[in-house]
């Protein structure tokens, strides 16, 4: 089983923390959707033969596309792929694209996941994310949502400036009133060239506050476990089978039984093989111009045995799974067992049946305790 990744480059204005591929230009919209249907086309053998069970509009902000558009990608991911019963669609979409209109028309193209970039239902937050909705058009874009869809999730942002602990609650409490299945939330990060990096040197905005984001995080964990969602994966919380299935193919590729193939169409798109990854180059025109000669302008690296355990390590520590010991080998599995006993000692790891899995005080430093379990020189045989 594999999924399919359909990057939608547009946005209706720049949101100050996002680093995601975009541009506030529809200029070239039409050409873009041609280009994603002619790369889909060159791509029909990546996948040798496998079933498709999950495809994903991400962006960008996939609802600024008309429906005919998703009509014609799903439709040619169809004609080209064998496409299960009960595959996954998932489509990104702004509060403010939201109408009865356009909840119909996903729907009957095939269109069963929504997810919703809420964030925030302060608008002082909201503005100063620069985001495009308010918070009316949040709560009435779910309104709306709920009555049409069943699989939905949304996204929140923590640890910003103006976000207290109490209003950070009440985001969280909004959410479960809606009856929302699936929860994806976020510490806000500073990423290099994004305006709110520029704005923090400049001095015109408010630095995050670490210890504020952990202590949200901490919050928001016994939260969502007190009204009964499973916290899968770091960033995502769902209800019994809500997890997000094409998310999930993501998180555990390597060594483990869980690492699917993907395509990913459309500028700044990564794929991956089981052996190799690739990604498209980030530069809309350049995508098109490329596509039109019949060439995927694309980057590929060939992964060592390697970097796909570091890469298992770093994603499974990442799930309420765990790390596989298993999965490693006997010498591998042997010498990460000794490495994480310092993490046990100091009550950030467990050890359950061989799974290595982080505490709630271990998911706060999950990404430098797998940097410290990467074995360098290692493969995934003894």
């Amino acid at each position: 089983m594999a999924g399919i990744y359909i990057h939608i480059p547009f946005c209706r204005q720049a949101c100050y923390y996002c680093n995601f591929h975009f541009t506030t230009s529809l200029r070239r919209k039409n050409e873009l959707v041609a280009a994603l249907l002619d790369e889909t086309d060159l791509r029909k053998d990546y996948l040798e033969g496998e079933k498709i069970e999950t495809i994903y509009f991400g962006g960008g902000t996939p609802s600024l596309l008309e429906i005919e558009d998703l009509k014609l990608l799903i439709g040619k991911i169809k004609e080209l792929f064998t496409v299960e019963a009960g595959t996954e669609i998932t489509i990104e979409i702004n509060p403010d694209d939201i109408s009865v209109e356009k909840l119909k028309s996903w729907k009957e193209i095939g269109i069963n996941r929504l997810s919703i970039g809420i964030q925030s239902f302060f608008d002082e937050d909201l503005e100063w994310m620069n985001r495009a909705h308010n918070t009316d058009q949040a709560i009435k874009g779910l309104q709306l949502a709920i009555k049409y869809f069943d699989n939905i999730t949304i996204d929140l942002i923590y640890g910003t400036p103006l976000l207290t602990n109490e209003k950070w609650k009440q985001n969280v409490d909004k959410a479960i009133a809606f009856n929302i299945p699936h929860l994806s939330c976020y510490a806000l990060t500073v990423e290099s060239k994004t305006p709110l990096d520029k704005m923090i040197r400049e001095q015109r905005a408010q630095n995050i506050d670490t210890d504020k984001q952990s202590e949200q995080f901490l919050l928001l964990m016994q939260w969502m476990e007190d009204a009964g969602y499973e916290h899968y994966e770091i960033s995502n919380f769902a209800k019994p089978a809500f997890r997000s299935r094409h998310n999930s193919s993501y998180w555990s590729t390597g060594p483990g039984d869980q690492g699917k193939k993907y395509i990913g169409i459309g500028p700044s798109a990564h794929s991956f093989d089981g052996k190799s990854r690739q990604w498209n180059i980030a530069n809309n025109s350049r995508y098109i111009d490329s596509i039109s000669k019949g060439i995927i302008p694309c980057e590929k690296e060939i992964l060592t045995e390697n970097q796909k355990l570091n890469e298992y390590i770093m994603t499974s520590l990442r799930t309420v799974e765990g790390l596989n010991l298993e999965h490693l080998g006997k010498s591998a599995g042997f010498r990460l067992r000794a490495a994480s006993q310092k993490f046990i000692d100091n009550g950030l790891i467990i050890e359950n049946k061989n799974h290595l899995i982080l505490t709630k005080e271990g998911k706060l430093l999950a990404d430098g305790i797998a940097a410290d379990l990467f074995l360098e020189k290692l493969t995934v045989k003894d």
